[in-house]
């Protein structure tokens, strides 16, 4: 067949010298598993050509997935004190700001540690004065020692007096600031107005968005119990089982693309972050976790599927065409060869041998060159006309 195009073009080009648009009214200038079409028949068809070419050759894995929060990212916020809630002030899908009030508790330990803050503020007050008298009579000591109006031994109690009343005052003073220290863990900064100064304020570790609520007002929780759960902004990617083949391809920083069924027009991307060292004995899979991009991340929501691919890395070049090139026709596997024609087109069905493939491409290891054009979109089209025509004793056109 390959040997007969020329003579098919030449034969065609005629004809469409002769009939404009039309195809050639003869029958016999068109071989069989080809068939010629008109401009119209172009048009309606809405073909899309390619041209086999030889590219780096990438493995390619169709993976299911899921989108998920990176663990990291996520900060359950479990009750400091045990008492019993107040109030819950935000709910999942709000946004929160680092610092903020989220949830209050009412607790006996805020009490007893705001009477620990005043007590360890006045024994510091009380140990700063008698340090400084301590100093002050060891200073007029050693004046006085100096004019020989007192023993050495008085000197010596003055100074270990001074001694004494100078780590009682340091003790004093890591006192109250473990005390404070305390209130602060408890509440934060400062407890704006209109709170209970009994509640403990369990604030927004870092921006992001609240993805669950634990807790209702008038529960009774202990330490630990969880409240809330933030997570962090630009914290959603995607959770893969890697087929354990890939494994010695896919590396941290590898690209993947994916879609949602929620947005089914639209490609997402996320890069490897993580992948499991570790192999799972039962699926013999690999779990890789990939970050999403921050614009994707705008849309996606957690716990959506996904259908994922995954690209290994660039091997040697091959040549290949696009997967919806390959067709079957006739219990063979071939591609659909297009040549323009000024507005229509001959086509014709070439056996070909295939190799690997990806989910985008097909590796070509014989039947067509490199730059040969092949339909890709409309291929199963192209192939019904060549069939139809085949089967209509090889007489019929496409208009």
């Amino acid at each position: 067949m390959r040997a007969l195009r020329p003579l098919l073009v030449s034969l065609v080009l005629v004809a469409l010298g002769c009939g404009g648009d039309s195809p050639p009214a003869d029958p016999t200038a068109v071989a069989p598993d080809t068939a010629l079409l008109s401009a119209d028949a172009v048009r309606i068809g809405g073909f899309t050509l390619a041209a086999a070419e030889a590219t780096p050759w990438r493995e390619a894995w169709r993976i299911p997935a899921r989108v998920t929060y990176d663990p990291s990212a996520l900060q359950p916020l479990g009750s400091i004190v045990e008492g019993r809630v107040l109030e819950v002030r935000k709910a999942p899908g709000d946004r929160v700001h680092e610092g903020e009030i989220l949830v209050a508790v009412h607790s006996h330990e805020v009490m007893d540690a705001r009477q620990q803050a005043v007590a360890s503020l006045a024994a510091a007050t009380s140990a700063d004065s008698a340090a400084a008298t301590a100093e002050s009579a060891a200073a007029r000591a050693e004046r006085l020692l100096a004019a020989k109006a007192i023993s050495l031994g008085e000197v010596e109690r003055a100074r270990a007096a001074r001694a004494a009343a100078v780590a009682a005052r340091d003790a004093a003073h890591a006192a109250r600031d473990r005390a404070l220290a305390f209130v602060e863990h408890l509440v934060g900064e400062g407890t704006p107005p209109g709170t209970d100064e009994h509640a403990a304020l369990h604030r927004a570790p870092f921006d992001g968005v609240v993805t669950a609520r634990h807790a209702q007002p008038g529960q009774v929780v202990l330490v630990g119990q969880p409240l809330l759960t933030v997570a962090r902004d630009l914290g959603l990617g995607l959770l893969l089982q890697l087929p354990e083949a890939a494994s010695a391809q896919v590396e941290v920083g590898e690209a993947v693309r994916f879609n949602v069924p929620a947005f089914p027009e639209r490609g997402f991307s996320a890069r490897i972050a993580r992948i499991s060292p570790v192999v799972d004995s039962m699926s013999r899979a690999i779990e890789a976790w990939a970050r999403a991009d921050a614009e994707s991340q705008r849309l996606l929501r957690a716990e959506m599927t996904a259908d994922a691919e995954l690209l290994g890395a660039a091997e040697g070049s091959t040549l290949s065409l696009p997967a919806p090139a390959i067709q079957l026709y006739e219990g063979d596997t071939v591609v659909v060869r297009a040549t323009r024609l000024g507005e229509g087109m001959l086509i014709e069905a070439v056996p070909v041998r295939v190799g690997r493939r990806s989910s985008t491409r097909v590796e070509i290891l014989g039947g067509v060159a490199t730059g040969d054009s092949v339909l890709v979109q409309g291929a199963a089209i192209g192939k019904a006309e060549i069939a139809k025509r085949k089967s209509g004793g090889e007489g019929g056109d496409s208009h």
